[in-house]
């Protein structure tokens, strides 16, 4: 029997870093954490440390969300946006 699975949501995770140091920390311990199903795709900084973009792969925007927010929030401001993987270069629709 085979169960059809669930589409994934690729979400961009846009931060605005008050600590650069505490935040990288926090979101290594995130991802040894990162919930079943769920998978990682990238992790960058500005070159000046103020900006990170993450794109994780889940049930949805609000899990993503809810997740990354545990670890994230004390040290940057994030936003969340459903990204357009159909029309993404290099990201597994």
């Amino acid at each position: 029997m085979r169960f059809a699975q669930q589409p994934r949501t690729h979400v961009l995770a846009v931060s605005t870093l008050t600590d650069s140091d505490g935040y990288w920390n926090a979101l290594k311990q995130a991802h040894g954490r990162l919930p079943r199903g769920a998978s990682w795709t990238l992790a960058v900084a500005s070159t000046d440390g103020s900006t990170a973009v993450n794109i994780v792969a889940h049930d949805s925007v609000d899990s993503v969300r809810e997740f990354l927010e545990e670890f994230a929030a004390p040290y940057a401001t994030t936003t969340y946006l459903e990204a357009d993987a159909a029309n993404a270069v290099g990201l597994a629709v």
